[in-house]
């Protein structure tokens, strides 16, 4: 049983562990029943269970059980005898019988009962740690009735909750979170115990706070059972990056790109600032900054000094990495058409997203860019993804992956669709769900930071996949690793940090 870290992937960019939806995950777990002896992955995944309470427990005497009607209360009644076994005091509330439960569980629960465990009708009045074993794979609406009220009774207590492969009521495919009307945000700490393969849900939208701390076991245990599948992934999620390669003493800063920030219209330049700043600390070899707003140009070039400021129409495009759309207003549409039209390469974001998002024939010149193999990275968050794929933002949130799919067809671009699990997609790969970053990060000018980083690795050479990944994992880590005491992290602070 380990956490997610490290584990090697097709990609080569990156190092990351392979996701798989409900199907594909139910196709591995057929494939597993047919090749192992019956009953094994059950007991198995009571037993990694049972291990993992201990662990992250290890005090725990009184241990409450909530098992459901089906294979994931099964696991839960597995769990339950293995802990009675090694001395705790294990109550099980369980909600099986012989019409709704699998042969797998029943058979848990006619061991479980054998085996002297306490059943009870109603939860424990005191308890050390709470097992969620309600629901798991396949759910599709908010928990109800007695689920509910359990749910509520776990999330009410300030005692440690472990949900066994999937929080009861999240989507294991978008990270929805469904549920009833008296279930609260826990304040207990969570741990989720994966089982068979990652879940992309447990990564993204809600994911993140209903799963808390992330366990995995495959319940395989020899080579033979890991060669049984070759089920693709539907995603990968990306734990880190492989570090910046040392720069050669023979060189200049010709030698690391020329990156041109174009936004920043009246009372906006502030981020366009962030992203040149960004992209200097990300690396590039020279960034100039075309503001719209000429006003501000001579203050902009006083306070920044490492920072070419022009006027935009004396910046040429053709062979620099382009930022464009941070700060720009309504503005940015003058300049739009000739940006992607010749840019070599290009990051879209902000106002610049907007303005395509209204005009189709600016649409088609983002995807006119792709038949011309110019590289395109767009950074929507998830207002400006709905304003482009001509939905609401809720639909965007309700399923991130598939949302961030559509856009990268859409538009022939990578798409970095920014949020808690920032995923990232492009058509023809597999795409990528970030696993840094944290509410730090929900403050204005943090995606203009973004903008600029990503613009800065592809002006280095790194390909627009492998920029956008390798953006979203450093953006991320500095928030996961900023310090808790001594000033709060903001934009400005995240653009001087960011390397």
């Amino acid at each position: 049983m380990t956490r997610p870290t490290v584990t090697v992937c097709p990609l080569t960019a990156y190092q990351a562990w392979p996701l798989y939806d409900t199907l594909s995950t139910q196709h591995i777990e057929a494939e597993l029943k047919t090749a192992l002896p019956e009953h094994t992955l059950m007991e198995r995944a009571g037993l990694a269970t049972a291990q993992l309470a201990l662990a992250i427990a290890p005090h725990a005497q009184r241990i409450w059980i909530a098992c459901g009607p089906g294979n994931n209360g099964g696991d839960g009644l597995e769990a339950a005898i293995r802990l009675q076994h090694w001395g705790k005091q294990v109550v099980v509330t369980w909600l099986g019988n012989k019409q709704n439960t699998p042969s797998d569980a029943q058979r848990a629960g006619q061991r479980a009962i054998k085996a002297g465990i306490t059943f009870a009708e109603d939860p424990p009045e005191t308890f050390d740690l709470a097992i969620d074993a309600l629901l798991g794979l396949g759910v599709n609406r908010a928990p109800d009735g007695t689920i509910a009220n359990w749910l509520h009774t776990m999330q009410t207590s300030n005692v440690p909750v472990l949900c066994i492969d999937l929080p009861t009521g999240l989507c294991a495919d978008t990270g929805e979170w469904l549920r009833s009307d008296n279930t609260h945000q826990s304040t207990s700490p969570r741990h989720t115990l994966s089982l068979l393969t990652l879940k992309p849900g447990l990564f993204t939208a809600d994911g993140r706070d209903a799963a808390g701390q992330v366990w995995f076991d495959d319940l395989v245990s020899t080579p033979t059972d890991k060669t049984v599948h070759s089920t693709p992934p539907v995603a990968y999620l990306q734990v880190s990056v492989h570090p910046s390669t040392q720069r050669p003493h023979n060189s200049h800063k010709g030698s690391f790109g020329e990156l041109i920030v174009m936004g920043g219209a009246s009372g906006m330049t502030g981020a366009a600032v962030l992203a040149g700043v960004a992209a200097l600390h990300g690396g590039a070899g020279r960034v100039y900054l075309g503001l719209l707003d000429a006003a501000s140009r001579s203050s902009v070039t006083a306070q920044h000094p490492a920072l070419m400021v022009r006027a935009v129409d004396t910046l040429e495009p053709k062979t620099a990495c382009v930022v464009c759309g941070c700060g720009a207003g309504d503005d940015v549409r003058a300049i739009l058409p000739k940006v992607l039209s010749t840019a070599a390469q290009l990051v879209l974001d902000a106002d610049a997203l907007n303005a395509i998002a209204s005009d189709a024939s600016l649409l088609q010149l983002v995807r006119n860019r792709t038949q011309n193999r110019r590289p395109t990275v767009l950074t929507p968050h998830p207002r400006e993804a709905a304003r482009l794929l001509k939905c609401s933002t809720l639909d965007i949130q309700n399923n991130r992956l598939h949302s961030a799919q559509q856009l990268a067809e859409l538009t022939g671009a990578v798409v970095v669709l920014k949020g808690s699990g920032t995923v990232i997609a492009c058509s023809g790969m597999t795409p990528v769900i970030n696993h840094t970053g944290s509410a730090l990060l929900a403050t204005a000018g943090t995606g203009d930071v973004l903008a600029g980083f990503i613009g800065a690795k592809m002006a280095q050479g790194q390909s627009a996949f492998e920029a956008a990944c390798h953006g979203a994992h450093a953006h991320g880590l500095i928030a996961d690793t900023w310090p808790t005491t001594g000033p709060a992290l903001d934009a400005a602070l995240l653009a001087a940090s960011i390397r």
